[in-house]
């Protein structure tokens, strides 16, 4: 396997990367009646339910000392050889984490193979580079994106079989407290802090020779109050479609649909 970015950039997570209710809330709708939960690439616990019985499944050991007191056990592992027989678990979750395997291929077949339903959190590149903060000064995460397993491949790869797979778009909050990518699109100085960019790895794992100049325009425009009149639209928004979106998957029933 190849070494886990996590074990370099992951130091902050717990502290920026908090769940957010709201997507909370839509994952465990997702999730539906299981009662067995498997977290693959489950980080520091972000989403991990707390009415089901939860295992996690982690690579990195930066990641699993951030983890609270009372959260799921955890497995070291990774996503492409899951250490569980087949059927394990009612449903396996993956959040924000498919682009970071080796092998996402094969890791959507683990996690097929050991849960009855999936749930996997992750994104559109064509409308993540639409997002202000990469149009208009970091282009190349949408470069990099294009090399990146996303939706097109999550989806993709679970109809093969004949499975059920529902898209849902996931709405960023203008509070959201999950500081991912998208996070501050109504408040763009907080990717001025280095400690935050630190807890975003498209932003961690970027050369910091592109992203040292773009974070000076960005203060710049805000300064002068140039990204405030480019974005007057945005000031009053609640609500923002970044391209998260949460795939469900439920096998084929009988007769294939």
């Amino acid at each position: 396997m190849n070494p886990n970015p996590y074990e370099r950039i992951g130091a902050g997570y717990a502290r920026h990367r908090r769940p957010d209710p709201r997507i909370a809330g839509q994952i465990n709708r997702a999730l539906g009646p299981a009662r067995t939960v498997v977290n693959v690439g489950a980080g520091t616990g972000s989403y991990e339910p707390h009415d089901r019985r939860v295992t996690a499944v982690e690579p990195s050991l930066v990641m699993t000392r951030q983890r609270p007191r009372g959260s799921a056990p955890v497995v070291r592992g990774y996503a492409e050889s899951l250490p569980f027989p087949d059927r394990s678990f009612d449903a396996a979750m993956a959040v924000l984490t498919v682009h970071h395997w080796t092998d996402p291929a094969a890791g959507l077949a683990e996690l097929r193979r050991v849960s009855g339903r999936q749930v996997v959190l992750t994104w559109d590149p064509a409308v993540t580079a639409r997002f202000w903060l990469v149009e208009e000064y970091l282009p190349e995460i949408a470069e990099a994106d294009a090399h990146l397993a996303s939706l097109d491949l999550v989806a993709a790869w679970f109809r093969r079989d004949g499975a059920r797979v529902r898209v849902d778009p996931v709405g960023v909050a203008a509070d959201c407290a999950d500081g991912f990518l998208g996070a501050y699109w109504r408040r763009p100085h907080h990717y001025l802090d280095p400690r935050v960019r630190a807890a975003v790895s498209a932003l961690a794992t970027l050369d910091p020779r592109l992203v040292e100049p773009a974070m000076r325009r960005l203060e710049t425009d805000l300064a002068t109050g140039h990204w405030h009149e480019r974005h007057r639209d945005l000031l009053g928004a609640s609500t923002l479609d970044l391209g998260y979106r949460l795939v469900t998957v439920t096998p084929p029933t009988r007769n294939g649909k």
